[in-house]
């Protein structure tokens, strides 16, 4: 088997949930790559779209909800929308790819690639299977217009609205957003804050900001800090140096404040406090309930995001609240509260499998094999 992961540099989750995928295929001894697809067209390419959505985000993130909205709309009044024809202009480089490196399948954990792929369709150029990874809680605008073999949806309670948006019934697998291995596995508690070199018996907070450093993280951290006297709290910001730099030297001073940055052991922090404050990025989020910790999601990017928050605080898998002070006090209840933070974890395990990957494995096995048996 041989698979190609085509993602692009628009925020970290894409790429997360591709090198989940990658990296289940690998321990199977199986091929497979995760690919920036723009960088086809040229590192320039990659940087300006990447760049120019990070900054959108992260400075105007109004804008981005507005931009959000807009799409909702074209996506209903609009056959094909400027997005396909824009990504359409990629597929000539991902042919000319795909014939000098032929694979069995191609996933993309994005919808860039996916516009690409149904240009490609339209155009009678050879495809191998392809199968789109959703990875927000809710149909983003313009999937509806793609044409992938297989859409993998993250909970079965989403196929409703997929439906009506306009994806085929037949071509949605309710399987869920993969994690990576990391996230999957079985360790305790203890042991994790043995690993990080913790006290057993400490009360441990985390706060992130997802891979850009984003949400009001100095505003949580001081709350916490005037609600609570010995909890210890540690902050991740991500990608985002400047975050960075600035929260440390804002709390220089207070002993119980460790500003981490970025850092390759989130699962482990996570499955190590005691609560979790995290903005809803739909692979953040799985992550958090994939590995079972408390959780409060802080003030989404208006979008997508805010659909994720509105779907894990429904199921009962997070709590959240529209103000800062509201969510820490929120956090506050979960951190004494056992039996509330027992409950959100039993929920987080009721509507998130930690195996995803490996269940999208095994389909794409599954369907090739299928598909050999009839030629």
């Amino acid at each position: 088997m041989k698979a190609l992961i085509l993602s692009c540099n628009t925020g970290g989750g894409h790429n997360s949930a591709g090198r989940a995928v990658a990296e289940e295929f690998v321990s199977r001894g199986d091929e497979a790559y995760v690919l920036d697809y723009l960088t086809l067209a040229g590192q320039g390419v990659s940087r300006i779209v990447g760049n120019g959505y990070v900054q959108i985000v992260k400075k105007t993130p109004k804008l981005f909800g507005v931009a959000y909205h807009l799409g909702m709309l074209v996506s209903r009044l609009m056959k094909k929308s400027p997005v396909y024809y824009l990504n359409g202009r990629m597929a000539r480089y991902l042919d000319e790819y795909l014939q000098e490196n032929p694979v069995d399948v191609i996933i993309m954990p994005h919808l860039y690639p996916a516009e690409t792929i149904t240009y490609m369709k339209r155009k009678g150029m050879e495809l191998p299977l392809t199968v789109a990874i959703m990875t927000d809680y809710t149909c983003i605008p313009f999937w509806e217009e793609t044409d992938c073999d297989y859409y993998t949806v993250p909970h079965k309670r989403l196929i409703p609205s997929c439906i009506r948006r306009g994806l085929p019934k037949e071509k949605l697998i309710p399987v869920g957003i993969p994690v990576a291995a990391a996230c999957r596995k079985d360790i305790s508690k203890k042991d994790a804050r043995n690993k990080l070199g913790l006290l057993s018996d400490g009360r441990y907070i985390l706060v992130a900001g997802g891979s850009m450093g984003a949400g009001d993280l100095a505003r949580i951290v001081k709350l916490l800090l005037e609600e609570t006297k010995e909890a210890q709290i540690f902050v991740v910001c991500g990608s985002n140096r400047k975050i960075e730099t600035g929260m440390k030297k804002e709390f220089l001073k207070e002993e119980r404040v460790h500003v981490i940055g970025y850092t390759s052991q989130m699962a482990l922090y996570m499955k190590a406090c005691d609560v979790l404050f995290t903005k809803p990025g739909g692979l953040t989020s799985t992550e958090a309930a994939a590995v079972r910790v408390p959780m409060v999601h802080t003030d989404p990017i208006p979008g997508c995001e805010s659909a994720n928050r509105k779907f894990f605080v429904k199921l009962g898998m997070s709590v959240s609240a529209k103000t800062v002070k509201g969510q820490v006090k929120q956090g506050l209840c979960l951190l004494n509260d056992q039996n509330m933070a027992s409950n959100m974890m039993e929920k987080q395990k009721e509507n998130v499998d930690p195996d995803t990957a490996s269940g999208i494995c095994d389909f794409i096995y599954k369907k090739i094999q299928h598909d050999l048996s009839e030629c």
